[in-house]
């Protein structure tokens, strides 16, 4: 029995660990798919750009890069800035980072980097902040629902004073006492 405990154990490690890599390989994925779209993007708005500096010139008008231009500009600007996140975020998630001098790719961890020599600053990792995850499942089996603070799945009454199981079946005593009356 001893064997079948652990073979189920690492099997069930092993699983984990794919479906780590294989979420991590989405993300990656969608996120060069939102780099290329973005890099399209770009193409249009240069596009844009070319048409306009053409119709001055054919018009022999002057073109001020500031008044006929200034929209397009910004819409790259702030393409290429979703792109450098999106770059960042792809390195993030495969344990890397880009060098402050050169931009080669190399391991987090890294104190120099191994195309240039230049001495990385430090990536100070914040402590990863605690969030409480609220279900608002309305219309769910309510035998089912449990208190967040005791986890007692049981139909036996909770001890808590706020569990939602009780205030649950309070209601339905309630409603049970007025349709007997």
């Amino acid at each position: 029995m001893e064997f079948f405990d652990k073979l189920t154990k690492k099997a069930s490690e092993t699983y984990k660990g794919a479906a780590e890599i294989t979420a991590k390989i989405a993300k990656e994925a969608k996120l060069k798919i939102k780099i290329n779209d973005n890099k399209s993007k770009i193409n249009n708005v240069y596009q844009e750009i070319g048409k306009k500096v053409y119709q001055k010139h054919v018009s022999s008008e002057d073109l001020c890069i500031k008044k006929d231009l200034e929209e397009e500009c910004s819409k790259i600007d702030i393409l290429c800035e979703e792109i450098e996140a999106y770059n960042s975020a792809i390195l993030e998630l495969s344990n890397e980072k880009a060098c402050a001098e050169c931009g080669e790719k190399m391991p987090i961890k890294s104190h120099y980097c191994p195309n240039c020599g230049k001495e990385q600053p430090e990536i100070k990792e914040e402590p990863a902040k605690e969030v409480e995850v609220i279900d608002d499942n309305q219309g769910g089996d309510s035998e089912n629902e449990s208190c967040k603070d005791c986890k007692d799945d049981t139909k036996e009454e909770c001890n808590e004073e706020n569990c939602d199981k009780n205030s649950k079946e309070d209601e339905t005593k309630e409603n049970e006492a007025n349709t007997e009356k």
